[in-house]
């Protein structure tokens, strides 16, 4: 079984990009370019995020994005 062991605390829209902070710490970025259904989005609807333990939710979008999978895609930049 895969553990996920930090958690976000924070992610806000900043330019076309998603920035994410770690309980941690760490910090990671991720282009909306990269998701249609962020990259077809106002800066409004792509600025109202929830957070939970295992990922990141755009309601007005239904968009979700699990912070594992965004890790594993950030670590192959």
């Amino acid at each position: 079984m895969n553990t996920l062991i930090d958690t976000p605390s924070s992610a806000r829209h900043v330019d076309g990009q998603i920035l994410v902070t770690m309980n941690s710490g760490f910090e990671f970025s991720f282009p909306c370019s990269d998701y249609p259904r962020l990259a077809g989005a106002s800066p409004v609807e792509r600025s109202k995020i929830e957070l939970s333990p295992l990922g990141i939710h755009w309601p007005d979008l239904d968009e979700d994005l699990s912070i594992a999978g965004l890790l594993r895609a950030h670590a192959k930049r």
